[in-house]
Order: structure tokens, then C-alpha cells, then sequence
């Protein structure tokens, strides 16, 4: 009986024996799978890793040079902008001198306007006075013989005949001109009694009524 239940015994050893190291076997199997397993996973996923941070990196590098283009795209419409602005200003202060040109202009033709009407009125009063003093001098030349003359150092020389009954052919004469302070100084080359003292410019200036 000993004998049989040693015997049942040592069966049940090498049979558990036996299950122990095929399970054994399976796991190590097992766990050399996994660990291949594993390792393909990890060399798949740092590759994937890999790629992706290239990638990443290739979006931070388009990024840093979108920015940089912005900046200088910035900085163009900035410089772009200072330009119009600068523009602007000009225009508006050529603006503001054209105006003012255009009112100077037409303060000009005003000006000018009065000066023509001042000369023009000017004019046709020195026309009536030498349509009087050709009158007078018209008068003289039939009466009194009158001949005027422009002599040197910018003289005028006034010559008379028909004054002496006697000698009607006799020439009396004087000159005038301009001395500095732009009075007439006259000077007579014979003595016409009762005028010894006679002003050269009265004498002018009134169209010789005094003569």
C-alpha cells in the first residue's frame, strides 16, 4: 500500500513537474513575444515621434517666416502710409499756396485795374493839357512868332519875334531847365522891360499867360 501511494505520489510530482515547465516554456515564450512586441511599438512610435517633430519643427520654421514676411509686409504699408500722409500734406499746403497765389492774383488785377483806371484818367488829362498848351503854344507861334527849340544840357530854348513894332524881325529868347531840386531856372539873352524879374517856372506852369 506504502509502495502504491509513493508510486501515486511521484506520478503526481513528475506530472505537476511537467505542466510547471511547459507553463513555464509557454511564458517565456509569451514574454519573449511581448517583449519583441513591445520593442517594435516603441521603434514605431519613436519614428512616428520622430516624423512628427520634423513636422513641427518644419511649422515652427513656416511660422517664423509667415511672422518675418508680416513684419516686413508691416513695415511696407507702414512706410507706405507715412508716404500718403507726407503726400497729403504736401497737397493741402500747395493747396493753401495756390490759394494764396490765386488771392494775390486777383489782388493784382485790382491793383492793376486801379492803376489802369488811375493812368488812362491820367492820360486824358494830359491829353486836354496839351491839346491846351498847343493851343497857347498854337496862339504864341501866330502872334508872337514862338519857335521852341531843345538846345544842349537838356534845354529848352523859347524864341519870340514880333514883339518890337520896329524891329519885328528881332528874336527875344530865354531857356529853361531842371536844376537839382527840379525848380526851372530860366535865362533871358535880352531885356524884355517890365520882366526883369519873372519866376521861370510861374511862367511855365501858366502857359505863358504872363509873357
Amino acid at each position: 500500500m506504502l509502495e502504491d501511494e509513493l508510486a501515486l505520489f511521484d506520478k503526481s510530482i513528475n506530472e505537476f513537474w511537467n505542466k510547471f515547465k511547459n507553463t513555464v516554456s509557454d511564458t517565456s515564450c509569451q514574454m519573449v513575444g511581448l517583449r519583441d512586441a513591445y520593442k517594435d511599438s516603441i521603434k514605431a512610435f519613436a519614428e512616428k515621434l520622430s516624423v512628427k517633430l520634423k513636422e513641427e519643427e518644419r511649422m515652427v520654421e513656416l511660422f517664423l517666416e509667415y511672422q518675418n514676411q508680416i513684419c516686413r509686409q508691416n513695415k511696407l504699408i507702414q512706410e507706405k502710409k507715412d508716404n500718403l500722409l507726407k503726400l497729403i500734406a504736401e497737397v493741402k499746403s500747395k493747396k493753401q499756396e495756390l490759394e494764396v497765389l490765386t488771392t494775390n492774383i486777383q489782388d493784382l488785377k485790382e491793383e492793376y485795374a486801379r492803376k489802369k483806371e488811375t493812368i488812362s484818367t491820367a492820360n486824358k488829362a494830359n491829353e486836354e493839357r496839351l491839346k491846351r498848351l498847343q493851343k497857347s503854344a498854337d496862339l504864341y507861334k501866330d502872334r508872337l512868332g514862338l519857335e521852341i527849340r531843345k538846345i544842349y544840357g537838356d534845354k529848352l530854348q523859347f524864341i519870340f519875334t514880333n514883339i518890337d513894332p520896329k524891329h519885328p524881325e528881332s528874336p527875344f529868347m530865354f531857356s529853361l531847365h531842371l536844376n537839382e531840386a527840379r525848380d526851372y531856372e530860366g535865362m533871358c539873352s535880352y531885356l524884355l522891360t517890365g520882366i526883369e524879374d519873372w519866376h521861370p517856372k510861374m511862367l511855365f506852369e501858366s502857359e505863358y499867360k504872363v509873357i
